[in-house]
């Protein structure tokens, strides 16, 4: 803080060391503001009020079968008139102020100044409207505030039928664009149907209906597939002898074979000795046993060949052919409904991978059949509002619905309402005193001296080991004085000049 308490006192002391600076520049930019302000032309604006009664009998009457604008309508349409560009070209022509301009550029020019310039306020309550320009001559300013007058009461009475054929027209167009919004709402669904005709509904079954019939036919299939294997797997024992039906396979005992049934014998007879003497895991008791088996075996062998030669059509009997036929049919079922189970998955499986994309589909049809909904309403609207349009039109052509009264015509206005030259010398005088003091702080910063032995201090890094006062001499305290005197003097007479052409604004006003 007192660092910066010390570089204000130091910007200050700069721009009291070159204040002659500072009061040149004061001078030269107030002097520069004041002719300036003092050049500005003067700015005359001219009003007209007008009350437009819309208050008549047909309007309860005619309530429910047309539209009678209200207030804000009638005020954005008067103003879209009224401001419109022919309407002010022909403003321009009124007053002659088109015989000004020589290029198309200039026309242009004074065209959007005139657009500029002109206002239109109104109030809702009382239907009361406020037509204002303003301008540099006044006698201009009242024609034109006139011409508007004029052109707005003219246009309100020509227009009336004029804007019904324009809304029956507008309402015409937007029938024809509902129209192809309709014809396009209605193909967007047939398409959409078309696309994704999987995942809509059917005869009024949905798509949880869908999954869960298909669920049900896949386990029936799934149990008919168990069914027929099972039967098929029945048939098949039968034909391999899992059931003693035919073809039944002999025993070694029961079948005569003379030699190697005395072999056996012999056999038995010595494993019977062994036994007495050894146990079970003896080796020749072990081999014993082995050579006796292997002895059946042949036993059995040796009578399935005698039996083959024998009788070579016993395989081939009566009831082994049909149940080699009722297992072909069996086959036949089991790989056609195997075939139905595998459709019935992949059934399944589609509609369960298409569940998540449903909703989806559902939701964009509700959406399109909204739309479609929406755009027939609006259609129907604007055919009932097509018809009260029409109404309207003859109803107006017929009787006017508004009456204009003239409260205060445009008249030429003397005084000037502009500019505010007292606003604007103060802010010459502003601006002067802020560039003079600006002007002597960048001169002090350019050209810096030392003021005291601190920034030299400050500057050097040095100590300062002492300072030499002036010793100034009776005639230089007297140029000083004097120096001081005029600096004030100058500084008042920049004032006394403010206070002079503010006087001379304000006797104006």
């Amino acid at each position: 803080m007192e660092d910066l308490i010390q570089q204000l006192l130091s910007s200050l002391k700069g721009i009291w060391k070159y204040r002659w600076h500072a009061v040149v520049v004061a001078w030269l930019v107030a002097i520069a503001g004041f002719i300036r302000v003092i050049s500005l032309p003067d700015d005359f604006q001219t009003s007209a009020r007008v009350f437009v009664d819309t208050q008549t009998i047909l309007k309860p009457l005619m309530a429910g079968m047309t539209s009678v604008p209200n207030t804000e309508q009638q005020v954005a349409i008067m103003s879209r008139t009224l401001l419109s560009r022919p309407n002010v070209e022909r403003v321009m022509r009124m007053v002659d102020l088109d015989l000004g301009s020589k290029t198309v550029r200039e026309h242009e020019a004074q065209l959007d100044e005139l657009m500029s310039r002109i206002k239109i306020t109104g109030t809702n309550a009382y239907d009361i409207y406020t037509i204002s320009y303003s301008g540099r001559d006044p006698k201009l300013v009242r024609d034109v505030v006139q011409s508007l007058l004029t052109i707005f009461v003219e246009g309100s009475f020509q227009g009336k039928k004029g804007d019904s054929q324009k809304a029956v027209q507008f309402i015409d167009e937007q029938i024809k664009n509902y129209e192809d919004k309709l014809s396009a709402a209605e193909n967007l669904v047939k398409e959409f149907k078309i696309r994704n005709n999987l995942l809509l509904p059917r005869q009024g079954i949905d798509y949880g209906s869908q999954l869960l019939m298909s669920s049900d036919s896949l386990n029936n299939a799934k149990l008919e597939l168990v069914e027929a294997e099972q039967a098929r797997k029945a048939i098949l024992s039968q034909i391999e002898g899992d059931e003693p039906v035919l073809d039944l396979e002999p025993n070694a005992a029961a079948i005569t074979n003379p030699e190697l049934d005395e072999r056996i014998a012999s056999i038995n007879k010595n494993l019977d000795s062994l036994r007495m003497q050894f146990t079970e895991l003896h080796p020749d008791i072990i081999a014993s046993k082995r050579l006796v088996a292997q002895l059946e075996e042949r036993k059995i062998e040796e009578s399935k060949l005698k039996t083959a030669a024998g009788d070579p059509g016993k395989n081939y009997s009566p009831m082994l052919q049909q149940l080699k036929v009722a297992l072909t049919d069996a086959d036949a079922k089991v790989a056609a409904i195997r075939a139905r189970v595998q459709e019935y998955n992949a059934r399944n499986e589609r509609l369960l991978a298409q569940s998540n994309a449903v909703p989806e589909v559902e939701s964009q049809l509700a959406q399109l059949n909204r739309d479609y909904i929406i755009n027939k309403e609006n259609y129907e609207k604007l055919i009932g509002r097509r018809e009260a349009a029409k109404l309207s039109g003859e109803l107006s052509s017929t009787t006017d619905m508004m009456a204009f009264k003239i409260i205060d015509p445009p008249t030429v206005q003397y005084a000037p309402v502009g500019p505010n030259r007292p606003l604007l010398f103060s802010a010459a005088l502003g601006a002067a005193l802020i560039a003079g003091v600006a002007t002597a702080l960048l001169i002090s910063q350019v050209r810096p001296t030392f003021l005291s032995p601190s920034e030299l201090r400050d500057a050097t890094g040095l100590n300062v080991l002492g300072t030499v006062s002036m010793n100034w001499t009776p005639l230089q305290q007297v140029r000083r004085r004097r120096a001081r005197y005029g600096f004030g003097a100058c500084l008042g007479s920049l004032f006394v000049l403010y206070g002079g052409v503010m006087t001379a604004a304000l006797l104006k006003f």
